[in-house]
Parts: C-alpha cells; sequence; structure tokens
C-alpha cells in the first residue's frame, strides 16, 4: 500500500464539474493498493499518517502530526501510484490490487483515519477527478506498508 501525501493549505475534488468534497488546512493523501495488501496494511498506514509529524510547531520544526493541529484529511483512490515504470516506456500496473479489493482497502483505510478523530472527506472510487490543492511549503512524502 502506497500513499503520497502532501500538506495542503486546502484541496477539493470535481467531478463531472461539480465539486464533491474538500477540505481546509491538512494532509491530501493520494491512496495505491497492491495485490499484496491486507487490512493490517491499511490499518497500520492509516495510524503512520494520523501521527505523521509533518506539521509546523512554533519553532517552525515539523513536530506536529494532522491530529495536533486539528487538521483535515482528503483521501483520494490513486491506482497508478502502483504503476512500475523500470522496464519500457509504458507503465505495467500488475502490481495493483483488482478494484473489488482495492475498493474493500480504500474503505478500510478511510474508516481507520476517520476512528482517530481525523475530520475526512474523500473522492469517489474510479471515478474521473480533477483533484486541486494549495501545496504547503511544498511539503510532500511518499509512504509505502
Amino acid at each position: 500500500m502506497k500513499a503520497l501525501i502532501q500538506r495542503v493549505k486546502r484541496a477539493s475534488v470535481t467531478i463531472n464539474s461539480e465539486l464533491y468534497s474538500q477540505i481546509g488546512y491538512g494532509m491530501l493523501v493520494f491512496l495505491g493498493v497492491e495485490k499484496e495488501d491486507t487490512e493490517e496494511n491499511a490499518l497500520k498506514l492509516a495510524e503512520k499518517l494520523g501521527n505523521l509529524r509533518i506539521f509546523e510547531d512554533e519553532n517552525e520544526k515539523m513536530n506536529k502530526s494532522v491530529k495536533d493541529i486539528n487538521g483535515e484529511m482528503l483521501i483520494v483512490s490513486q491506482f497508478t501510484l502502483c504503476g512500475d515504470c523500470k522496464k519500457g516506456t509504458r507503465p505495467s500496473f500488475d502490481k495493483s490490487a483488482p478494484p473489488d479489493i482495492a475498493e474493500e482497502l480504500y474503505l478500510k483505510f478511510i474508516e481507520y483515519i476517520k476512528n482517530q478523530n481525523i475530520k475526512t472527506q474523500t473522492g469517489k472510487f474510479r471515478a474521473m477527478m480533477d483533484v486541486e490543492l494549495i501545496n504547503d511549503g511544498p511539503v510532500t512524502f511518499l509512504v509505502e506498508k
């Protein structure tokens, strides 16, 4: 399971020209699910991201989590994160989980984030989405579990 996370001032998802979801200050998470991933991976990644200290404290050090700042999280499914670009010029998606399994683990991940009392919004699984964001920093990390 892979998560590309960005610290954002705000972010939103639009589907078919209509606003679907939006957050203020917090974390945008693009989540990729691989064939070998389990509910345990989803739980561990959710705990990691809920506690990941990427927000600045009073000394301008990355020392606070999204929970510490009462921030929000926008979670968007992103199967292309599992694409392998090592060979050739066309990505291989052999490692990506099938849609039914990926959706189940995506929903479990969302549940585990919400269980941490983090204000959570989402994209729509398998939808074509326009994702807009104002990256704060910019601060971007790739986290794998």
